[in-house]
């Protein structure tokens, strides 16, 4: 099986796909020990300060020595310069809040899974032109998980995945699943700032575990 396919199919299973960024290189690595010591075993870095390079290089470094069944990816790939670099410090998959195809391009040449994010039914259209096999909806709180049921008999067998805003709780998860999703993208409401900045590393632990919970539950 082909690895974007293992990586496409480890998302599903795990039900979401966790993202964060810090600028501190040892909280970055502290919060992804935590989140993998809580069950996570696909994550998404993402690329939104000018330290992301080199924390993910370190990052991934470290995953190879220790967590070498967790698959790590780079979020907010806007360019095709900015995915030449990730690509080369290692990345396993691609993310992006837009559709580049020039991004697109240099993924399918390196058989990674890039997944780009769309807000319309016209980007959802033009996602599939250029072999997104999962789409992130983005921003999620903004479209809705109506949004979803509205426009997924136009685009039999997509995959999607709402980002941004999606609630860690029972009510909030079961919309999504029931909506048709395949996984749910899960950021500061998992992976708070203050959490990071307080350094709650046993917390986030334990909210990782209850998050991997509910979504079994929601599903």
């Amino acid at each position: 099986m082909k690895k974007k396919k293992i990586i496409l199919n480890a998302i599903i299973d795990q039900g979401t796909l966790p993202l964060f960024f810090h600028s501190d290189a040892e909280v970055t690595l502290e919060t992804t020990r935590a989140l993998y010591k809580g069950g996570v075993r696909v994550l998404e870095y993402t690329n939104r300060g000018p330290e992301a390079l080199e924390n993910f290089k370190l990052l991934n470094q470290v995953r190879l020595r220790e967590m070498p069944d967790l698959y790590l990816g780079i979020g907010t790939i806007k360019t095709e310069e900015e995915a030449i670099a990730f690509i080369e410090a290692g990345t396993d998959f691609i993310v992006a809040p837009i559709i580049n195809p020039e991004v697109s391009k240099l993924a399918r040449e390196h058989h990674l899974l890039w997944i780009p994010g769309c807000m319309t039914p016209t980007e959802i259209f033009m996602a599939q032109k250029h072999k997104a096999a999962l789409i992130k909806i983005f921003p999620a709180n903004i479209l809705g998980h109506e949004f979803i049921s509205s426009i997924s008999s136009l685009f039999p067998g997509q995959l999607f995945m709402p980002t941004g805003g999606v609630e860690i709780n029972e009510h909030n998860l079961r919309s999504w699943f029931k909506a048709g999703v395949c996984a749910v993208g899960m950021g500061s409401k998992l992976i708070g700032q203050k959490i990071m900045d307080e350094k709650s590393y046993g917390q986030l632990t334990d909210d990782t575990v209850k998050a991997l919970q509910l979504i079994k539950v929601s599903r």
